[in-house]
């Protein structure tokens, strides 16, 4: 993953009844890799999928899996995810009560550890733990469904936590998720944002490599 910045298709809107044939279009277009929304019903109004799911995805694919929980009770989930092939876990803050153990667990158990924020979730949560992070994900959207539009307000937001962490020397990756499409990536970038998750302007797209060219800024894109 050489580019400066990411791109991670969302699974959420893939055509699972061809799913395999879906991923490698993604993937020789030039996805970094692939986001897994996992969503339980309680935690977050939906379901979408589980581990059967990501175990037949990584059979499929070596793009790393970037497993986003939106999960009640995650700790219990885990080493189940890790066990089915993903390499990073992303969970809410608004869901752990204690984030040090989260992150210390998820560690032990070999993947990276991300926590996300909704939308109107103040980040000052998340700054003692930044420095033991791999992954931070602003939501753009109320975490739960796919094809919502991009709230422009979570911008500023991201922009003092870029800022914040320059200031820090952290590098954690910083991920923005939610309604991400070719006409507002370029402020999600200017955000500071590193790695954009995408679902139907990718999975959707006549032309995946193009959508994520725009999305990544490529000037051939233009």
């Amino acid at each position: 993953m050489t580019n400066p910045v990411l791109i991670a298709p969302s699974l959420l809107s893939a055509d699972f009844s061809r799913l395999e044939e879906d991923i490698r279009r993604v993937e020789e277009a030039g996805a970094d890799l692939l986001h897994l929304d996992i969503m339980d019903g309680h935690f977050v109004p939906n379901l979408s999928y589980g581990i059967p799911v990501v175990k037949a995805v990584r059979r499929v694919t070596d793009l790393k899996l970037d497993t986003h929980l939106m999960l009640d009770n995650p700790l219990e989930f885990l080493e189940p995810f890790r066990d089915a092939g993903a390499d990073s876990i992303t969970l809410h803050l608004e869901a752990c009560p204690e984030p040090a153990t989260l992150i210390e667990e998820t560690h032990r158990l070999g993947m990276e550890c991300g926590f996300a924020v909704n939308p109107d979730t103040p980040v000052a949560g998340l700054l003692p733990f930044v420095a033991d992070l791999e992954l931070i994900l602003i939501m753009s959207v109320e975490p739960g469904f796919g094809g919502q539009k991009f709230r422009p307000e979570v911008l500023p937001k991201l922009a003092a936590l870029s800022t914040w962490m320059t200031e820090h020397d952290q590098h954690a990756a910083l991920e923005i998720d939610g309604g991400v499409t070719p006409d507002n990536a370029a402020a999600c970038r200017r955000a500071g944002a590193g790695l954009l998750v995408a679902g139907s302007s990718v999975f959707g797209a006549a032309d995946a490599a193009a959508a994520i060219a725009a999305l990544r800024g490529d000037e051939q894109a233009s």
